[in-house]
């Protein structure tokens, strides 16, 4: 079996990518109006904003970042059923006990 796995960038990669790069985290975070340290969540757990915002910096799609945190979007949905509708309780089919 020549399966290949793909995994997430370490975060050390990311942080050695963004200086390479002649920029940091927090560099990037102020840029974007955020306070400095905000933007290393996406290190730790998925946040799409910031995830695009480290892969813009890197000129790469964040899924080639977090392979993880987008392989659930290219598998196919269920469709969603519909709402079931609510009984009518407050309008003209509602049953009331006024007298007028």
């Amino acid at each position: 079996m020549n399966k290949q796995t793909t995994t997430d960038w370490h975060s050390a990669d990311i942080i050695a990518a963004l200086k390479k790069r002649g920029t940091s985290l927090a560099k990037l975070s102020r840029e974007a109006g955020l306070a400095s340290s905000t933007l290393a969540n996406a290190l730790a757990r998925a946040w799409p904003k910031g995830e695009w915002l480290i892969a813009a910096a890197l000129g790469v799609h964040p899924e080639k970042i977090w392979p993880s945190r987008y392989a659930k979007a290219r598998q196919k949905r269920a469709p969603r059923l519909p709402l079931p509708i609510p009984i009518d309780t407050c309008g003209e089919n509602a049953n009331t006990s006024r007298t007028e």
